[in-house]
This record gives structure tokens, C-alpha cells and sequence, in this order.
């Protein structure tokens, strides 16, 4: 594959349709043994070219907002689920259009548009906070931190009347494996559990990292098998980074090399517009053939081409010196990285590719001066 990266418009984000596959059968693998259904979370990955290829394997989307249950409903064929903090009541009559299963945040959410919900014969469930915290060092995705805005927590949800509710909604993950979930499963349990008597199904939600080779899929299964006959309720999960983990590419190239106090590499490719999360986060992305910076005989710091001080991937070491021209490769670029685009400092969007299954690069998209003058006015 690495040959095919030459003939990528960069930047570009390659997907390997190879790969993506081998996560999908694991995923069809927890589907079939434990008979859980899971959904494409699309918060983290939204390349609707390769839907049709997703939906072999998974029974349809998750969405957070009215764009998103719109995408999954046109392009993905199966079930469309949303949740969001709070809905808007324009888009509210397309959600009831499009979505089988609408998610709450709220009891005041709840109150409000259950009527419209309901008549439309959707599936109706209520997000809860366990108030379980399983994050290290990710604050900023920890829906169970203090004062969090995402969820119903025990004491909210016993003054409450969940009357029509058909399930619930858990969702605390972040990358983790299945050890925090069954932590998380027995707090859950213990404050919410009698209600699941009265539900026809509960949603684990994401952060799962099932297709990841530390994560311990039997004792998956088992767990979910375990929910399903203790509470005989459906179990869905809606993974996102799962479905594509490993899959993706962002090829870049060096445009300069400068020095100041050490060696400095100045890319196509920003950490600001084209990979946010470098920052967010934050962490340091693997580089095909690349080291910790002193690790091999030639080391650099790679930063982008916007005016952003702090516009900075990290620090690196190759085994020869790097020059203008060159293409680096950076991995595990498929979730949260094309979600996440934006065009700060007028940068152009990375291109769009796929390393397909009979091994032959296909652009599927080039981004221009127009996609970034028709957003602005």
C-alpha cells in the first residue's frame, strides 16, 4: 500500500478498505455471538462513499444532530438513532420523519416533544449519567464529570416519570476497553437496573475499542449476553472509533526546513484545520517510519502552515534527513480527523481517497477555493 501514498493529492486521507473490512467482522462477530446490534457512530466517522460497504456488516447509524440522522437515513441502509442535548423545535418534525430511535437528555426534553414522538410510533429512550467516571486524563470527553450537561443522573430520574420510555442510553467511554465498561455496568446496574425491567432495550453507547488487539471481545459478549437474559431487553452499541480503527491515512508533504534551536519541518498538513484532536486531546500521531525525536539519526518538529503559534504535531526521528518534497504518512487517521476539517487561515480541505479491496488508490474527493468561499457568505 505504502507505494500507492505517491499518488495521493496531499494533503490526503487515504482509507484502506482492507482494513476497514477486518474491523467490520469483528464487529459482525459480536454481533453474532452475543446478538447485540451495532449501530456507526457518524460523530466520528462520516465518509458516506464506504456506507454501503459499512452496511454489510452493521445495522444502520447513530446520530447527534439533524444532519447527521439525515446522512445516515439517506445514504446507510438500516436503522437511524439520534441524541442530542437538546432539540430544536424546526428540525424536530424531520426527526420524527427519519429516526426509528429518538434519544433524550432530559425529562423537560422528554415532556416536550415525547407527544410528537410517540405519535409517530418512534422508539423513545432517556441518556443517563451514572455519575462513574472511567477517563484518565481526557477530561474534556467525560460525560460523567461534575456538573456535566450530558444525562439524567439517579436522583433526577427517580422524581421523574419514565412512563413510555422504551430504553436507556449509557454512554461514559472513551477509547477504552472492556474493563471500565463492566466497572461502569455494575454502578449502572445498582442505581438503574429496576428500571430495565420495564425497557425493551439499552444502548451501551461508544468508546468501545473493540476492534483493538487488547480488547478482550469474549468478555464482551459475555456481558452483553448476561444483560440480555437478566433484563430480556435488545442491547445496541454505537462504536465509532471501532468501526474504523487503524483504517485511515494522512499523507502529507514537506513544503520547508527551517532551524531555530533545533530542526523544524513545515508541512501541507496542519494540526489546526486537518487534525484537531493532535491538539485537543492532546497526543502525538504515529509516522510510517518515524521515531521518538533522538530515537534515530535525524530529528525534527513537524508544524503546519497556518499562522497559529501553537500549530504543532509533534517532534519526530528518521533514519535519514528529511527534505522539501519528501511525504510523510501519519496513521490512525480516520476517525474524529475528516469530522473535524475546517479551513482556519483559508487552508484547503485534504483530499479524499481509498486504497480499495483489488489494491488500487480511487480519489474520491478534491477540495477547492470554492468549498471554502461557499461557507463563508
Amino acid at each position: 500500500m505504502e507505494k500507492c501514498f505517491s499518488q495521493v493529492p496531499t494533503p490526503g486521507y487515504v482509507i484502506d478498505e482492507n482494513l476497514l473490512i477486518k474491523n467490520l467482522e469483528i464487529l459482525q462477530y459480536v454481533m453474532d455471538k452475543s446478538g447485540c446490534k451495532i449501530l456507526l457512530a457518524q460523530k466520528a466517522f462520516s465518509m458516506f462513499y464506504l456506507y454501503p460497504l459499512i452496511s454489510k456488516y452493521l445495522i444502520g447509524t447513530a446520530a447527534s444532530g439533524l444532519f447527521e440522522a439525515r446522512l445516515g437515513h439517506e445514504e446507510f441502509d438500516g436503522e437511524t438513532h439520534i441524541f442530542s442535548p437538546a432539540y430544536q423545535e424546526k428540525e424536530f418534525p424531520v426527526i420524527t420523519k427519519i429516526c426509528d430511535h429518538i434519544i433524550f437528555n432530559s425529562f423537560s426534553q422528554w415532556e416536550k416533544f415525547s407527544p410528537a414522538a410517540m405519535a409517530a410510533g418512534k422508539s423513545c429512550g432517556m441518556r443517563i449519567n451514572p455519575e462513574f467516571s472511567t477517563q484518565d486524563g481526557h477530561a474534556i470527553y467525560d460525560p460523567c464529570a461534575p456538573y456535566s450537561r450530558l444525562g439524567v443522573t439517579e436522583t433526577e430520574f427517580k422524581g421523574n416519570d419514565a412512563a413510555g420510555l422504551d430504553g436507556l442510553h449509557l454512554h461514559t467511554l472513551c477509547e477504552q476497553t472492556q474493563e471500565p465498561l463492566l466497572a461502569t455496568l455494575e454502578v449502572f446496574e445498582a442505581k438503574f437496573g429496576s428500571y430495565l425491567k420495564n425497557m425493551k432495550w439499552l444502548n451501551l453507547g461508544g468508546g468501545h475499542h473493540i476492534t483493538r488487539n487488547d480488547y478482550d471481545v469474549e468478555v464482551l459478549i459475555e456481558t452483553i449476553l448476561r444483560l440480555r437474559k437478566t433484563y430480556d431487553i435488545e442491547v445496541y452499541l454505537e462504536p465509532g472509533e471501532a468501526v474504523v480503527l487503524n483504517t485511515g491515512f494522512l499523507v502529507t508533504t514537506v513544503l520547508e526546513t527551517i532551524h531555530n534551536g533545533m530542526d523544524i519541518l513545515i508541512l501541507d498538513t496542519s494540526a489546526a484545520c486537518h487534525m484537531p484532536d493532535v491538539l485537543e486531546m492532546p497526543y502525538r500521531p504515529e509516522i510510517i517510519g518515524a521515531g521518538l525525536p533522538g530515537e534515530k539519526n535525524y530529528s525534527y518538529r513537524l508544524g503546519g502552515p497556518t499562522c497559529l503559534a501553537g500549530d504543532i504535531i509533534g517532534d519526530y526521528s528518521f533514519d535519514t534527513a528529511v527534505n522539501p518534497g519528501d511525504r510523510l504518512v501519519f496513521c490512525d487517521m480516520a476517525h474524529y480527523t475528516m469530522v473535524k476539517n475546517n479551513t482556519f487561515n483559508g487552508m484547503a480541505l485534504p483530499s479524499i481517497s481509498v486504497y480499495s479491496t483489488d489494491k488500487e488508490i480511487k480519489i474520491i474527493r478534491e477540495f477547492g477555493f470554492e468549498d471554502f468561499k461557499q461557507r463563508l457568505s
